[in-house]
């Protein structure tokens, strides 16, 4: 089998280019400030006819190499000077890593419309309160159709491991582009919305000329299994504990949360929810209809604790070992709920690549003090949201689309994507590998890389936005594995020569009085030998000081710590 590219006729004049980015009339670019080769911070960014639609705009969750960091955003500063150019952003659904940086976007222009299902908007609505920026919310349903400048926007119902996912058809006079966010084909659904099929076949008898698809599953063969098939292991965990059951789970998984409360109904047990975030959306779910909550099932945590153990659900946030998440503060005994002898705890998500030590010392603390622990890797009581090769080949087969850009995944997965697409049928070189900052221009039909822009890793801590960088994150491990050591030298300003013993505050650094005598002769001979060449300046001073004590700390003690010269005129 094989497909050729359709032509598609530019209906402008194909010399004339867009001053603002160098892209020619009648042309489509497509960017990626995130979510190429990792498994977060998506956001997509589509041009055509001078105007900018964004799709998604997520985070990022640091891992154990980035101390410090909250969160991690896309770099959208290569149209830092075109933000009056968007148009919109429009959300394919509510999981944090496609809308936890929309309202730092927000920061910076504050009237840019978001267009998203209901859920997905009253999820990011109350974030908008956390973060004191608003802007207008336009919600949409599957099937629904809207201009938006030149970008005529189509929504698609997809299933996913949240309510309310959309795929987005995106035409221009450029051609038809298909993002299909993250989706499954999951056909027996909790809720009873599937992937919209026919819609996408529609699409493909239409013309596609851009497939961009969701990459997390490529790896996995086969199809996944459905939601339902997790309603026996879940029930077994409530029906066989006999103490309290603690599920830890994603704030925002209202289907296996949905799950969780049908189980603990059915044996008698109460359900208190745990942690801010997982409170705040339970109760917009429930609010809005998305989950059903038998009355009286869920208490607040005082009236809960009253309750015999067999009588007790907790539902908490910590699936993934973030530090300062619930679940986690229990298994270092840091949290006002003890976990113990006789506890059951059920972690009811899969593990984020690059999480997986800190998911392992979660466990582990959990183990160490007495609960047992069920998870993926030893009953099944997690499936994927994501669309495993099976169901990715049955959709290139009837999408049929002229060209395909693997997205939402690490390297492994988009490449492994890729292939599924070629053996479809897809011309090798109509199937893009890109990272993140590829350009991409859809042109008569045919979309190639033409260049790039840089894409940096947007550190979030705290109230920080880009302050901290690869050199701060250096010195922030540098701190934690080796210690830091102020050197404290009292010199002559007019020899540059020691007038004192230099002094020595060594935090995180291991060492005796004596090594440090060592290092103070050490010290002061190398400023005799700077003084001889020349009467030094104080910066000339700082730098042989971190440098004789870099390099004598290193050669004796086998040490690195972090150097911080204090020179004092004497």
């Amino acid at each position: 089998m094989s497909r050729t590219p359709r032509a598609r006729k530019n209906t402008t004049t194909a010399a004339k280019k867009s001053p603002a980015s160098g892209l020619r009339s009648g042309d489509l670019r497509v960017v990626a400030a995130g979510g190429l080769g990792e498994i977060g911070r998506n956001m997509t960014v589509f041009e055509f006819d001078g105007k900018l639609l964004i799709v998604d705009c997520g985070v990022l969750f640091p891992e154990e190499h980035q101390p410090g960091v909250d969160v991690i955003l896309p770099d959208w500063g290569f149209i830092r000077d075109r933000l009056d150019d968007v148009i919109a952003i429009v959300l394919t659904h509510g999981h944090e890593d496609h809308i936890g940086g929309v309202p730092y976007l927000l920061r910076e222009r504050d009237d840019i419309p978001v267009i998203g299902s209901r859920l997905t908007l009253n999820f990011l609505a109350a974030k908008f309160e956390e973060f004191k920026v608003s802007t207008r919310l336009i919600e949409v349903v599957a099937g629904e159709t809207r201009q938006e400048g030149p970008f005529g926007l189509e929504f698609l119902a997809v299933n996913h491991s949240i309510p309310d996912g959309l795929a987005i058809a995106i035409r221009t006079d450029a051609g038809l582009v298909l993002h299909t966010g993250d989706f499954k084909m999951d056909q027996f659904p909790l809720d009873g919305r599937i992937t919209d099929l026919r819609g996408f076949a529609r699409l493909g008898e239409e013309g596609l000329d851009l497939l961009l698809v969701d990459s997390t599953n490529a790896e996995v063969p086969g199809f996944m299994v459905s939601e339902r098939d997790l309603v026996p292991a879940i029930e077994k965990v409530f029906r066989e504990t006999s103490g309290r059951v603690i599920v830890s789970s994603f704030a925002s998984h209202v289907h296996r949360i949905q799950q969780v409360l049908d189980a603990a109904h059915a044996q008698g047990r109460k359900v208190a929810f745990v942690g801010r975030s997982m409170v705040r959306n339970m109760k917009i779910a429930t609010d809005l209809g998305y989950l059903n909550v038998p009355d009286g099932l869920v208490v607040d945590l005082p009236k809960l604790n009253r309750l015999p153990a067999n009588k007790i659900t907790l539902v908490c946030t910590g699936s993934q070992g973030e530090p300062l998440a619930a679940l986690s503060r229990m298994a270092s005994g840091e949290h006002q709920i003890s976990v113990g002898e006789g506890d059951t705890v059920l972690l009811a998500s899969s593990l984020i690549p690059g999480n997986e030590n800190a998911i392992y010392r979660v466990i582990n603390g959990l183990v160490d003090k007495g609960a047992h622990v069920v998870h993926k890797g030893n009953a099944k009581v997690h499936v994927s949201g994501h669309a495993s090769a099976g169901e990715l080949v049955y959709c290139y087969n009837i999408l049929e689309p002229a060209n395909v850009l693997p997205v939402h995944g690490e390297s492994r997965h988009l490449r492994a994507n890729a292939d599924l697409a070629i053996r479809t049928g897809v011309p090798r070189d109509r199937v893009l590998i890109a990272e993140n900052g590829s350009v991409i221009d859809l042109r008569d039909g045919v979309a190639s890389i033409t260049g790039r822009v840089p894409i940096e890793l947007i550190y979030v801590d705290a109230s920080t936005v880009g302050g901290v960088t690869e050199d701060s994150l250096a010195e922030r491990r540098l701190l934690g594995s080796e210690g830091v050591l102020t050197v404290i030298a009292i010199v002559d300003p007019d020899t540059g020569l020691l007038v004192d013993d230099v002094d020595f505050i060594g935090r995180g650094f291991a060492h005796t009085a004596d090594d440090f005598k060592k290092l103070g002769r050490a010290l002061n001979g190398a400023l005799e030998r700077e003084s001889d060449k020349r009467v030094a300046s104080r910066e000339q001073i700082e730098t042989r000081l971190v440098h004789e004590t870099t390099r004598w700390a290193k050669q004796n003690l086998s040490r690195q710590p972090l150097v911080v010269p204090v020179v004092v005129d004497g």
